[in-house]
């Protein structure tokens, strides 16, 4: 699997809720950081974030680019159960298969998703 392929394949394990799948996909020392989280280990990512796919009503990769040979940028749209759309952005380090990094930056509302 590219290493896009990986990070396409995280956010599909995310979306349908698919824990086994999700662990596979990350690295053992994988750490995630957002604006609300500062560098989450494996355990707190699974524990914290992982569960919220229910606020979604939908979900879509807008881009998935390969920065370099580690980092794909991920640029994608969705839209909350309550109707307000938002986009966002990450970054994601893939080593040897495996997510070891997620950078995610917040967008803001946005007009169509």
């Amino acid at each position: 699997m590219s290493h896009v392929d990986v990070v396409r394949a995280a956010f599909a394990a995310y979306l349908a809720q698919d824990r086994g799948a999700m662990d596979r996909l990350l690295a053992e020392d994988s750490v995630f950081t957002s604006p609300q989280d500062d560098h989450l280990d494996k355990a707190a990512f699974l524990e914290i974030c992982f569960p919220t796919a229910d606020r979604l009503r939908r979900q879509e990769i807008l881009d998935a680019v390969a920065i370099d040979d580690e980092q794909v940028y991920v640029r994608y749209a969705y839209e909350l159960a309550t109707g307000e759309c938002h986009r966002n952005v990450e970054v994601m380090t893939v080593r040897d298969g495996r997510v070891t990094e997620t950078q995610v930056y917040f967008g803001g509302r946005f007009p169509q998703g």
